[in-house]
């Protein structure tokens, strides 16, 4: 199964790409499962009313099937509900010690962040679907879908830091403790609470770091969605998520006799040109309207190129099945300069952008508005950052090692 993520600036026509990648794969005869965190239901005027009943595609996720494919939309809402009830339910005991009111499912409204939750979730669930051979996700704008991809990895390592397993204090002691007191002790039903956490966690970033996952841009060529794209491929570059194309979205044709149209197609292709340099790029003709049906979305000039592995597409197979997170190379360079350098790409970043702190065995970097703490490996932690330069796209770091750690030569 391969699984196909879809995002890009915001108001760039994400979710009608999303759409008519699942119709044409679907029309090629692959079975199809089209995922939707948008509010509303975008997907029904793009695909046409539901042709049959509702079904289970995977545990937990229920999808209608549309034009051939199976369109599932998550309620981040409902979803929210149902976790927040359930927590309340295993920590009963915990709530009643302090007297505490549990609150009632009709009472609860989402909190902000439930919706990168909610889709993380049906993210790993549409991923084990059974009898599914592509499954499309309409991802939020760039920004965001940035932040809720880096997500899983970021909260395991908070609860790994503030609950680590191995310090589970008094372990033997708690069931003594539990039976004086009457409840269940407030620490065993934490650990119990973040294991459970970690092990969902672990799951959804399998699904993301997947080979055969692949994230597509899509971005109406032009200097707004020019910005925001670079702002967002340094973020994923950060993340180590490799982007296996653009959709330069709504290209109107050459050649008009209109100036305003002739001048934008100009500059269409100017933007759709720079951005090829870097990354594989699909061009998408405008439909001279919004799509409207599954009709439109066929109309669409260069839909055909939209199907991860088809002779059409930017890229073409060969990226698809290799799409594990880019390796930051760590240089051997002590007999030449007595360093090691790790290199970490990181393209169309300035060097006002970036920032890094070393803490401990780990190492804070920040690219323009994103933040990541990655563990340094094994050789680095026994050395001393000396230096960082910039060049050509990536952040070379060196690391000269400390006398008092680094291994004596005979």
């Amino acid at each position: 199964m391969h699984t196909l993520l879809i995002t890009g600036p915001g108001g760039a026509g994400r979710t009608t790409v999303a759409a008519a990648t699942a119709l044409a794969a679907a029309r090629n005869g692959a079975r199809v499962l089209l995922l939707s965190g948008d509010p509303g239901n975008p997907l029904s005027a793009l695909l046409g009313e539901p042709t049959g009943d509702p079904v289970e595609a995977a545990p937990g996720l229920t999808a209608v099937p549309a034009a051939g494919v199976l369109t599932a939309r998550v309620d981040s809402g409902e979803e929210f509900r149902q976790e927040l009830v359930a927590l309340q339910e295993r920590g009963s005991a915990l709530l009643g010690m302090v007297g505490a009111r549990p609150l009632g499912a009709e009472e609860l409204t989402e909190l902000p962040g439930a919706e990168q939750f909610a889709l993380l979730r049906a993210l790993r669930r549409a991923a084990a679907a059974p009898g599914t051979d592509l499954v499309v996700v309409d991802m939020p704008p760039l920004h965001q879908a940035v932040a809720t991809l880096a997500l899983p990895a970021q909260l395991r390592r908070y609860l790994a830091r503030l609950l680590p397993a191995e310090r589970q204090a008094a372990r033997a002691l708690r069931p003594v403790l539990a039976q004086l007191a009457g409840v269940p002790m407030p620490a065993q039903w934490l650990y119990e609470a973040a294991a459970r956490w970690d092990e969902e966690l672990a799951a959804v970033q399998a699904v993301v770091e997947a080979g055969t996952t692949s994230l597509r841009l899509v971005a109406e060529p032009g200097p707004g969605a020019d910005a925001a794209l670079r702002t967002g491929l340094l973020g994923l570059a950060l993340e180590q998520l490799p982007v296996a194309g653009i959709v330069a979205n709504r290209m109107v044709p050459q050649g008009s006799p209109d100036p305003w149209l002739a001048g934008l197609a100009v500059q269409q292709e100017k933007y759709a040109a720079q951005w090829a340099g870097d990354t594989p790029v699909l061009p998408l003709g405008h439909l001279g309207r919004d799509p409207q049906g599954p009709e439109d979305l066929a109309r669409l000039t260069g839909v055909e190129g939209l199907v991860p592995g088809a002779s059409g597409e930017a890229g073409g197979t060969a990226r698809d099945t290799a799409r594990n997170r880019r390796t930051w190379v760590v240089e051997d360079r002590l007999a030449d300069d007595g360093v090691l350098v790790w290199v970490v790409p990181l393209p169309g970043a300035h060097k006002r952008d970036l920032d890094l702190v070393r803490r401990g065995d780990e190492l804070l970097l920040a690219a323009g508005p994103y933040r990541r703490i990655v563990p340094l490996p094994s050789a680095l932690r026994r050395c001393t950052v000396s230096g960082a330069a910039l060049a050509d796209g990536e952040l070379r770091i060196r690391f000269t090692p400390d006398p008092g750690l680094w291994p004596r030569r005979p």
